[in-house]
């Protein structure tokens, strides 16, 4: 087997969502593979860190700071990308979230606006602005999550969001193609977004684990969902789009 099939040299790459938990660990394993990769997030001191760490371990990267709600914010997200590194290969739509659990009968409308607004709307703008400038070889990889198939009660209006982003990956793959579009689907990772929403501590990850049942024994890292990633934008799957990768230590 060619192990260069999982290298990304050369490429372009942009995360969203890039300064903190999955985000960074799939802006470190896109540069560790080669790509030359652009930082977006809304903390400018976070992308700036993560951006710092990647030229310091000897790759390319550059923060821009983005609010992936403002569509006027992801075009120029797309044209810095091409600006500074001459092109945009690779497009991970990776921000999302949402930090209150409410049923969905006592979910103050607004949140369920801003919700859509993150995990859905910020989607299609990205799609759009992204294959504005993608040759036939563009990779979009998209952040799902496991809720877009499994019942969480008081995120039902996160995992109608997620049902959703599954669709778009569907259609889009089909709309855009011969661009790859494809999404990960991750389980439970400790992220300081998640641990907060949840209302829990590193104190309780071990309760977490054990009520969980997951198979592969441990809870899940950034890295693992960077790994994924770099399959999806790869030569390695060259003949998968419109994909839903579940990435959660088991089925």
């Amino acid at each position: 087997m060619d192990s260069n099939l999982f290298r990304v040299d050369g490429d372009v790459a942009v995360v969203t969502g890039a300064g903190r938990g999955i985000g960074e660990g799939i802006a470190k394993t896109l540069a560790s593979a080669g790509a030359s990769v652009v930082c977006a997030a809304r903390r400018t001191h976070e992308i700036e860190r993560v951006a710092n760490e990647i030229c310091d371990n000897g790759g390319k990267a550059i923060a821009v700071t983005t609010d992936v709600t403002q569509r006027d914010d992801v075009e120029k997200l797309a044209s810095s990308a091409v600006d500074h590194f001459g092109g945009l290969d690779i497009w991970v739509n990776n921000a999302g979230g949402s930090p209150i659990q409410k049923p969905l009968v006592d979910l103050p409308e607004e949140e369920w606006h801003a919700t859509l607004a993150l995990n859905l709307t910020a989607v299609f703008h990205g799609v759009r602005a992204a294959s504005k400038h993608m040759g036939k070889n563009g990779r979009i990889v998209i952040t799902s999550s496991i809720a877009s198939t499994d019942i969480f009660e008081g995120s039902g209006h996160y995992s109608a969001c997620k049902a959703g982003v599954d669709m778009l990956t569907k259609t889009l793959s089909r709309e855009l193609a011969p661009i790859r579009i494809n999404n990960i689907l991750p389980g439970f990772v400790p992220t300081e977004v998640m641990m907060n929403a949840l209302s829990i501590t590193d104190d309780d990850l071990p309760a977490v684990l054990e009520s969980s049942e997951i198979v592969a024994g441990r809870l899940g890292r950034p890295e693992d969902l960077g790994l994924a990633v770099l399959y999806f934008c790869s030569e390695a799957s060259e003949w998968v789009t419109g994909q839903s990768l579940r990435v959660a230590g088991g089925p």
